[in-house]
């Protein structure tokens, strides 16, 4: 007789600033974590590894975009004949609150829970003790899970079957290989919840630099490990057969891949057949690789992130990001900007040497000099499972006791040049003032000037600078049709009476779209313009003026 267990793997979000869940009708960037552990299900369904007669059905949300109702679940589970369990994966620290929230919900109704992802992960491999917060969870009877699953997946289900799942699973010892393991995937019904139906997978984990703020190099390693040509061309004809053609490649550092050639190579085969698009993050001295932003850009890249991160050297010696070097930085923008791909970067606001002066003053020599696309920012946050986390952990150094703030969009612990204050309006200035009309309208003339439709800085920079003016939140964690459900909020805070809230949602909803929609009509009239200057494609500044090659005897 055949029997069934219920996998629900559920990506969590976390709160906004009045305790609401953050979820939208389409969110913005696909999640990586919960593909990779829907494809690894996928495959032990497929191996029936709990038995010849145990189905396993596994249902699989993003909870940016999906309402996660835990009754309802737990219901689920229950018709199925009672056995199951919920995964609540790639938890970020931001997202533990809301997680622990959740699994609370679901241990009350009876159901067996695993907590996995980068806090649990970087708590692990970098502190000496478990946090409270992870004590907390094992109080709640909720198992945690650290490292990647590849080759411990299998265990955990049999485990959870068995009803015998362990406290911890701890695999951060192991790193396992990428090639021919079951590639992150998600079904058209899924990825049709992400803003222009957008998925995602990486092509390599780990990192070998060390910058002091990452947690990439502690949970995944700084042996970078790899999928093959092969692998990345399955990954894409899979997504192309159910109509999926947009990929956000998740690597840290794409250029750093050894396989990157052989893959691009691929790709552009590939791409003379089928059409797809590709959105790659980089580093700064990528251009100094032979034919790499070349292929890049005939295999279908079209936008790019550079991590930036911050122009003063001091600062960049601070955090330990030696292999950013000023002068490089112009030369790999214009060598995208030449090669008609659109560049992202990140820049972070408080470093050890910033000041709100110095920080202004960065942001303007960017403006100037650096013809960057979209520019987005971030607070320095020491993020657990990074050095600069388990250095103030060490040291005693206080920081905010509430990990739903730790999302690089608020100040957590004390900056020695700048108050709290001064912290926070420095951030917000950074995106008035790199987002000022004037400086939007020379964003679209640069785009114009090189080959780059400026109606594509046009709806970039609404969808920043309008999620930051009428959402409060980062570019990141925004998207289509924000949702709000009086009932999600978190725990300790009231449940607001409806005559109150559904009449400030009415109010919030047309505040945000008369303010997005104010943004694009002024920069639609912008490019408008542009577009019927006759002279507007010879458009010059210094940041898109080309860099002389030295001559003999000038040095490299």
């Amino acid at each position: 007789m055949t029997q069934v267990f219920n996998l629900i793997l559920i990506k969590p979000t976390h709160y906004d600033d009045d305790g609401y869940v953050i979820q939208w009708l389409r969110s913005a960037m696909p999640a990586n974590s919960l593909a990779a552990l829907y494809a690894l299900a996928r495959d032990c369904a497929e191996r029936r590894v709990l038995g010849d007669n145990v189905d396993i059905r596994i249902w699989a949300a993003d909870e940016t975009n999906t309402r996660i109702q835990p009754k309802k679940l737990a219901a689920k589970i229950q018709r199925g004949g009672g056995q199951g369990m919920v995964a609540l994966v790639g938890v970020q620290s931001n997202q533990y609150p809301r997680a622990l929230d959740l699994a609370k919900a679901f241990r009350k109704l009876g159901v067996a829970v695993c907590i996995g992802g980068f806090h649990v992960s970087g708590c692990l491999a970098m502190l000496p003790d478990l946090t409270p917060e992870l004590r907390h969870a094992l109080d709640l009877g909720v198992s945690l899970f650290a490292g990647e699953a590849e080759e411990s997946l299998e265990s955990l289900l049999q485990d959870a079957w068995a009803g015998q799942l362990k406290s911890i699973y701890n695999f951060m010892a192991q790193l396992p290989a990428l090639e021919n393991v079951p590639a992150p995937f998600l079904t058209r019904q899924q990825v049709k919840h992400t803003a222009g139906r957008q998925t995602s997978f990486d092509a390599g984990r780990g990192c070998p630099f060390l910058c002091s703020f990452c947690t990439i190099i502690n949970v995944q390693g700084r042996k970078s490990r790899h999928r093959g040509a092969d692998d990345v061309e399955r990954i894409i004809l899979s997504n192309l057969s159910q109509g999926v053609d947009r990929f956000f490649i998740t690597d840290d550092n794409f250029a750093r891949n050894r396989n990157w050639e052989a893959i691009l190579d691929r790709l552009i085969a590939l791409r003379q057949q089928r059409h797809f698009n590709l959105f790659i993050q980089v580093d700064t001295m990528c251009h100094r690789i032979p034919r790499f932003i070349d292929k890049a850009a005939a295999a279908g890249v079209k936008r790019v992130f550079i991590g930036l991160e911050n122009i003063d050297e001091e600062n960049l010696q601070a955090i330990n990001k030696k292999q950013n070097r000023l002068a490089e930085y112009r030369a790999t923008f214009l060598a995208w900007k030449t090669a008609r791909v659109f560049t992202l970067a990140g820049y972070i606001v408080g470093l050890p040497m910033d000041t709100p002066e110095s920080v202004i003053r960065c942001v303007e020599i960017i403006k100037r000099e650096l013809p960057v696309d979209l520019l987005e920012f971030f607070f320095l946050t020491p993020l657990p499972g990074s050095e600069d986390h388990k250095t103030l952990y060490a040291r005693g150094t206080p920081m905010d006791a509430d990990l739903n703030k730790y999302d690089l969009s608020h100040a957590v612990t004390k900056h020695d040049r700048m108050s709290a204050a001064e912290w926070e309006a420095t951030y917000r200035k950074c995106w008035d003032i790199y987002y000022s009309d004037e400086h939007v309208n020379t964003l679209m003339r640069r785009a114009h000037a090189c080959g780059i439709s400026p109606k594509r800085i046009m709806e970039s920079a609404a969808w920043f600078y309008g999620s930051v003016l009428a959402e409060g939140v980062h570019p990141l964690e925004a998207g289509i049709l924000r949702r709000k459900f009086r009932e999600d909020r978190r725990p300790g805070l009231p449940i607001e009476n409806p005559i109150v809230f559904y009449p400030r949602r009415v109010r919030e909803f047309f505040y945000t779209h008369w303010t997005i929609g104010r943004l694009l009509l002024k920069y639609h009239r912008m490019q408008k313009a542009i577009r019927s200057q006759p002279h507007s494609r010879n458009y010059q500044d210094n940041a898109i003026t080309p860099i002389p090659r030295a001559g003999p005897g000038e040095g490299g």
